[in-house]
């Protein structure tokens, strides 16, 4: 299984080489709008919804925040993840970031990115793989998300139980 294409970015011009090479690719360019959302959710450091971005963007609009991440997810650039609330959340792709899995909360929507450790990743990966040659498939890559409660969401259902 494909784990990720080279190394994750280190520093932000690693991370503007690796986004301008895969627009590149697609024949796209790297405008200023694009650097701007690429470099916020990078400082994010977690996955965003639209809301969050157009905060983190002031003077960014909407709809050119919308299609620019419609061109950055194409592009390998940028990953939509859906959750269980009615906000699609927003990340950097791998090969930019490291490879993660998520909890996702579904009361809240927050979402929380979490590693395993190296081995756990491996075994995970090679009992992906084995299933998937038995069905015929061939894999490219993984993600486990984990749907649950936060604390937080946790502590205020079991508060309603009780009152």
């Amino acid at each position: 299984m494909k784990a990720s294409d080279g190394p994750a970015a280190a520093t932000p011009d690693e991370l503007h080489n690796k986004v301008a090479s895969l627009l590149n690719r697609s024949r796209q360019r790297y405008t200023t709008g694009r650097r701007r959302l690429v470099e916020a959710l990078w400082n994010a450091a977690r996955p965003v919804t639209i809301r969050e971005v157009t905060h983190l963007l002031p003077g960014l609009a909407q709809s050119s925040t919308y299609r620019n991440l419609d061109v950055l997810e194409r592009c390998g650039v940028v990953r939509r993840l859906a959750v269980a609330t009615d906000h699609t959340h927003f990340e950097l792709a791998e090969p930019l970031l490291d490879h993660h899995h998520h909890l996702i909360c579904v009361g809240c929507g927050t979402v929380s990115d979490i590693q395993f450790d190296h081995e756990l990743e491996e075994m995970v990966d090679r009992n992906l793989s084995d299933v998937a040659h038995e069905a015929g498939f061939t894999p490219l890559h993984h993600s486990l998300d984990l749907h649950g409660r936060c604390a937080d969401c946790e502590t205020t259902q079991m508060e309603g139980r009780f009152a």
